[in-house]
C-alpha cells in the first residue's frame, strides 16, 4: 500500500509560507537544496530543475503530488499550469472552478482521494505538498511526515496544519542537520 507522506518546510514557529504566501524568508542553504536535489528532486518545480541542473533526475520517492490552491497558485501567478508536470498532480480546491491543463486534476474531495491512492497498487509513495488547511483536513490519511526546519520565527503566517485542536502522535525516525542549522525529520504515525 503506498504511504501519503506529508513533505514540507517550516518555519520553527510552525509556519509553512507567511501571512502573503511568501517562502523567501526561508533560509536555504546551497547545501540544502543540493540535498533535496539529490534525495527528493520530484518535489522541486519542473521548470526550476534546469536551472538546478536536474532536469532529467528520476523521481526517488514520490510519483503523485497533492497540493492546495495556495500551493499551486504560485505557479499559476507566473503562467505555469504544471508546476510537477514530473508526477501526477492534484489540486484540492472548493473555490478554483476549473484547471485548464489536462496534467493537473481538480479534486473537490482530497479525503477521498488520499484514500483512493493510497490504495493503489504499485508505484511510489503520494506527497502531500500543503498546505495547511489541506494537511489539516487529511491528517487522519497522513502515514509519515519528512519536515524541514528552517532556523527561523515567522511570528505569523501559515501554519504547517491549519486546523482544529486534534493531538496526533508521530514517532521520530531520523534526523539530519545540515551547514545553516536547517534540520530535516523523518516521522512514521504512532500506532
Amino acid at each position: 500500500m503506498r504511504k501519503l507522506v506529508y513533505y514540507v518546510g517550516t518555519s520553527l514557529d510552525g509556519f509553512i509560507a507567511g501571512p502573503g504566501g511568501e517562502i523567501d524568508f526561508l533560509p536555504v542553504s546551497d547545501q540544502v537544496m543540493a540535498w533535496i536535489g539529490e534525495h527528493y528532486p520530484e518535489t522541486l518545480p519542473t521548470h526550476v530543475r534546469p536551472h538546478l541542473g536536474i532536469q532529467d533526475a528520476p523521481n526517488q520517492r514520490f510519483d503523485t503530488l497533492v497540493m492546495g490552491l495556495g500551493t499551486y497558485r504560485p505557479a499559476l501567478d507566473i503562467g505555469v499550469t504544471s508546476p510537477y508536470a514530473h508526477v501526477r498532480q492534484y489540486v484540492a480546491s472548493t473555490t478554483l472552478p476549473e484547471i485548464a491543463d489536462p496534467a493537473v486534476t481538480l479534486v473537490r474531495d482530497p479525503l477521498e482521494l488520499a484514500r483512493s491512492l493510497k490504495a493503489e497498487d504499485g508505484g511510489m509513495d503520494v506527497w502531500l505538498a500543503g498546505g495547511g488547511r489541506l494537511a489539516a483536513a487529511l491528517l487522519p490519511e497522513i502515514d509519515e511526515m519528512i519536515v524541514k526546519s528552517y532556523p527561523v520565527v515567522a511570528g505569523a503566517g501559515v501554519p504547517a496544519f491549519a486546523g482544529g485542536f486534534r493531538p496526533t502522535r508521530f514517532t521520530p525516525t531520523a534526523r539530519e542537520e545540515f551547514d545553516n542549522g536547517t534540520q530535516v525529520t523523518w516521522l512514521t504515525r504512532t500506532p
